[in-house]
C-alpha cells in the first residue's frame, strides 16, 4: 500500500479551536488528549482552559488537522508522508494518532503553509 493514495481526495479537518500542550504530572479532565509513560504526562488541552492546568512548561498556539479517513494498521509510511511534506514547508509537526484516527497540530502561524502543502498532496482540507 502506497500512503500517498491515502492522501488523494482524503479529507482533512481543521479545528476552530487552538491548543496548548501541556507537560504536567497528572491527567487533566477536560483534556482533548492525555499521554501518560513513565517519565511524564503531558496533556493537550484548548488553549482558552491552560490557566486550568497546573504545568511545569507549555507550548501554545497550536492547529488540529485530523484526517477523517480510516487507515489500516498495516499501512506503512503514512505519518512518515505527511511529515515529510510538512517538513518541506517548513512546518514542524506535534502527533497524536488514536486507534482509527490521526490528529496532526501544525503551528497557528504555520497553518495556512500546512494547509496548501495538504491541498497540493491530494487531501481536501476543510474548515
Amino acid at each position: 500500500m502506497d500512503p500517498t493514495d491515502f492522501l488523494q481526495n482524503g479529507t482533512v479537518s481543521v479545528s476552530d479551536d487552538t491548543y496548548a500542550v501541556c507537560r504536567t504530572d497528572h491527567n487533566h479532565p477536560g483534556a482533548f488528549a492525555t499521554i501518560q509513560d513513565e517519565t511524564e504526562t503531558t496533556v493537550v488541552v484548548e488553549q482558552d482552559d491552560v490557566n486550568t492546568v497546573d504545568a511545569s512548561e507549555i507550548e501554545s498556539g497550536w492547529k488540529r488537522l485530523t484526517f477523517e479517513m480510516d487507515l489500516p494498521f498495516e499501512l506503512v509510511g503514512f505519518l512518515a508522508a505527511v511529515a515529510s511534506a510538512l517538513a518541506e514547508v517548513d512546518v514542524s509537526v506535534f502527533v497524536i494518532s488514536t486507534y482509527s484516527t490521526d490528529h496532526v497540530f501544525v503551528k497557528e502561524d504555520e497553518l495556512d503553509a500546512a494547509v496548501l502543502r495538504l491541498e497540493d498532496l491530494g487531501c481536501n482540507v476543510t474548515d
